[in-house]
């Protein structure tokens, strides 16, 4: 059972169903089990640490399917680029930040140039760079997005018609088959999926944070810059972040100027996290956290989506 979209025919894979390139979760047994699944498994890489990559990128490249690297644009230099280039990945991902600098160099090296956008001014922005496939982020979505932006139901729709005929992927809340479906009714070619595969069987990610994802309710996210700030992180505050509750957030809420001038607060939270008061790091959790009940392999999700996406669509008929 397939579902043929551009996005599907442009990356060579069987279902319109990516990987969302989360730091450090996002690695090569995790990209390499959507890959297999028939998706486009697409690695987190960050910042570009060049050890992360030498470990990470074989496991994934010894697949026989289509795989890229992601970026966090604001944090990376030309170096990690061409780093990641050297692989020969399928797809180059950019988000967060200014893609500008590093678009010709994944053009150059016949890697396809994926832009993720925020709005609709990145998204432009992103057409005038060449971008071959443009992923349209709502708010929804788990980890970091724009302070400011949209939910996916109206903000993908607008992206598509304002980009087209460049593909766009629907990201944000969407965590089982159904969520794929919408995207496809949206106008989107397929779509970007991180929390959910968060919990499967080759994230790399603590257990204690599997268990948070699978018990978490979307009523519980929230959007914040509370956890950065606390943990030193240099993440722009443009940039807050979804995450389950957690104690700073109550701590901290609504005194994020006075958290940031607090060195001991900060001292206070590396303290927390040594004696295992809280979690290592945030649990980053869209708002479909509730749709996620198991723990199953990447590659068997990356099926089960697909299938149950075909059967939304021919329930609804649009297939």
């Amino acid at each position: 059972m397939t579902l043929s979209t551009v996005f599907t025919e442009m990356l060579g894979v069987r279902h319109p169903i990516a990987l969302a390139p989360m730091g450090g979760s996002a690695g090569g047994a995790l990209a390499a089990a959507v890959s297999r699944g028939g998706g486009f498994g697409i690695l987190g890489g960050a910042y570009g640490d060049p050890e992360w990559l030498a470990r990470e990128v074989p496991i994934v490249a010894a697949t026989e399917g289509p795989w890229g690297v992601g970026f966090l644009t604001w944090g990376i230099d030309l170096a990690a680029v061409d780093l990641a280039l050297s692989y020969e990945p399928r797809a180059v991902m950019l988000s967060f930040g200014d893609p500008g600098p590093y678009a010709e160099r994944v053009r150059r090296a016949g890697a396809l140039l994926i832009l993720q956008v925020t709005d609709l001014d990145e998204a432009r922005r992103a057409v005038d760079l060449g971008a071959d496939v443009i992923v349209a982020q709502g708010a929804e979505s788990g980890g970091h997005g724009a302070a400011r932006g949209r939910s996916t139901l109206p903000f993908v729709p607008a992206v598509v018609d304002l980009v087209a005929p460049v593909p766009v992927l629907a990201a944000g809340g969407i965590a089982d088959g159904r969520g794929v479906a919408a995207a496809l009714v949206l106008g989107a070619a397929g779509a970007l999926v991180g929390t959910r595969f968060q919990a499967t069987t080759e994230a790399l990610v603590d257990p204690a944070i599997t268990r948070a994802i699978i018990e978490g309710r979307g009523q519980d996210t929230e959007r914040s810059t509370v956890l950065d700030i606390a943990r030193g992180s240099a993440w722009p505050s443009k940039y807050p972040a979804r995450t389950l509750g957690h104690p700073y957030l109550d701590r901290w809420r609504g005194r994020e100027a006075e958290l940031a001038a607090d060195p001991q607060a900060r001292q206070d939270y590396r303290d927390d996290v040594a004696r295992g008061a809280i979690p290592p790091l945030p649990v980053w959790a869209g708002e479909a956290v509730d749709l996620i009940t198991d723990l199953p392999s990447a590659q068997d999700l990356v099926t089960a989506m697909a299938t149950q996406a075909e059967d939304a669509l021919t329930r609804a008929g649009r297939r």
